[in-house]
């Protein structure tokens, strides 16, 4: 008998511990979507590791770009107010960023000064790489004629009075710009004898000339070639 009541007593413990067991396990084994540890609602969640440059460039304050404002207000001057060319400028601009109406008018007055200088004395190597074909054959064409007619050009650039862009527009891909410069000059052509066939070698001149330029803004080469010339009588 004693040992029959020990063993309901063995089975007996033995649920009362499985039971405790199942308690247990459903209060600590629950899933309430936190099994990663408990996370306060209120706290914040650090934010990932971020590398010193990029936690540089968080402090780091933007300023407007004042570039294309000072490119603006350059094209304005240029125009002298002129809402054309203004457009125009603003055209060839945007086909070309680098193009900057200062520069471009520093190279218009040296180009003047070459251009001037090589046809009169005949330079027709300096001639061919600075201008059209068609500009280049009226230059070389006169050229001819003056040395096929035993005369020379006697000509002195003084000095250029003022230089300014009057027009501006893209044809296609290519941008032209027009100047309008304005010279005092010494010109005279003298035969063989040196005597004067037209011109005066005593007397400045005031001269206006307009001067049109071109260049592919998809070319490499930077240089604007010289398209089209006419003066002010």
């Amino acid at each position: 008998m004693g040992d029959g009541f020990q063993f309901i007593d063995i089975i007996f413990f033995a649920m009362i511990a499985a039971f405790l067991a199942l308690r247990l396990r459903s209060v600590l084994g629950r899933r309430d979507g936190h099994e990663g540890g408990y996370r306060d609602p209120f706290k914040r969640v650090p934010e990932p590791h971020k590398a010193p440059d990029e936690q540089a460039e968080d402090n780091v304050v933007r300023l407007p770009d004042r570039g294309a404002e000072a490119d603006e207000e350059k094209l304005k001057e240029a125009a002298h107010g002129d809402d054309t060319l203004a457009a125009g400028l603003v055209q060839v601009k945007l086909a070309d960023p680098s193009f900057d109406p200062d520069v471009f008018l520093a190279g218009g007055r040296a180009a003047f000064e070459m251009i001037l200088d090589a046809f009169a004395t005949g330079d027709t190597t300096t001639l061919k790489s600075m201008l059209s074909a068609d500009v280049y054959a009226n230059f070389s064409q006169a050229i001819k004629s003056r040395e096929d007619a035993g005369e020379i050009l006697k000509y002195t650039l003084v000095g250029i009075r003022s230089v300014d862009i009057v027009e501006a527009y893209m044809d296609g891909r290519h941008a032209t710009v027009t100047v309008k410069v304005v010279s005092e000059q010494i010109n005279a052509t003298v035969d063989g004898k040196n005597d004067v066939v037209s011109g005066d070698l005593n007397k400045v001149v005031d001269v206006t000339d307009f001067w049109t330029f071109q260049r592919d803004t998809r070319a490499r080469d930077p240089n604007w070639t010289l398209i089209a010339t006419r003066s002010l009588e």
